[in-house]
């Protein structure tokens, strides 16, 4: 990385949507995830996001991406002739599901592809369509609300998401609450980990003091309509021969970390 100042939360903004446009001309598919893609959908609401903090001075650390397998092959000449480098070791061991680069500027990118397995799976092989230039809305939160064992940085950025959209039952610029609680229908565990979360979304809001009454009460009653719309859910066989057993066997995945 160049010396000087860290990269401004702009700069990580500018250089993500301009990989997606660049990308799109060669025909690769790439959506901005994480707390960038709340960043950059929640433009009224930046304001607040900046002001809670959630890593000092660091308000990001990278950009994180979600590809298409098709694209893999054409990825690391696209950032490389960017300015980009990468490991070629960890591109061996991980590249299937998994690149990372590292930038001058822009301290390192992440690249997943088809799926986010971590604590659980999300597919995104149907739904990169959906939204430009970050993945949907529905699959922001459900980034977040996969984590297990969720530290406040995600909780944050899940308060400020919830905050700045309102709910729906598209993928239309609103949270896609239809598409939510038929995924969470049919996997327990994704549910049960889900679920739990939302309820510990709820127990933070107020502890924040740069959070208005209305901004807790808002989205005190998304989490509590997200939450009735699961439970209402019909379940599928699987789902409920899992539930029988409960959280007594393990119900998520350990997450590796790759090397960095």
């Amino acid at each position: 990385m160049a010396q000087g100042e860290y990269p401004s939360p702009e700069e990580f903004v500018e250089e993500a949507v301009k990989l997606v446009d660049e990308a799109e001309k060669e025909g690769i598919t790439l959506r901005i995830m994480g707390a960038l893609a709340i960043f950059i959908h929640s433009p009224e609401y930046q304001d607040l996001y900046l002001k809670f903090g959630r890593l000092g001075g660091k308000v990001f650390t990278d950009i994180d991406f979600m590809s298409l397998s098709k694209c893999r092959s054409k990825i690391p000449d696209f950032f490389t002739a960017r300015g980009y480098t990468y490991n070629p070791m960890i591109l061996r061991l991980h590249g299937k599901k998994r690149h990372i680069y590292y930038g001058k500027r822009i301290p390192m990118v992440d690249v997943f592809f088809d799926k986010l397995e971590m604590c659980h799976t999300i597919d995104f092989r149907n739904r990169l369509h959906l939204d430009k230039p970050t993945i949907p809305l529905a699959d922001i939160l459900l980034e977040k609300m996969q984590i297990v064992e969720i530290n406040e940085k995600d909780i944050i950025d899940s308060i400020v998401l919830l905050r700045a959209h309102e709910l729906g039952d598209n993928d239309n610029n609103v949270v896609n609450v239809k598409y939510i609680a038929k995924l969470m229908s049919q996997d327990w565990g994704f549910y049960y980990t889900t679920t739990m979360n939302l309820k510990k979304l709820k127990q933070f809001l107020p502890k924040y003091d740069v959070l208005t009454d209305e901004d807790k009460n808002d989205v005190a009653s998304k989490i509590d309509t997200i939450l009735e719309a699961i439970e209402k859910e019909p379940k599928s066989m699987g789902w409920k021969m899992r539930a029988k057993i409960g959280p007594s066997k393990k119900w998520y995945r350990d997450v590796e970390e790759v090397l960095r």
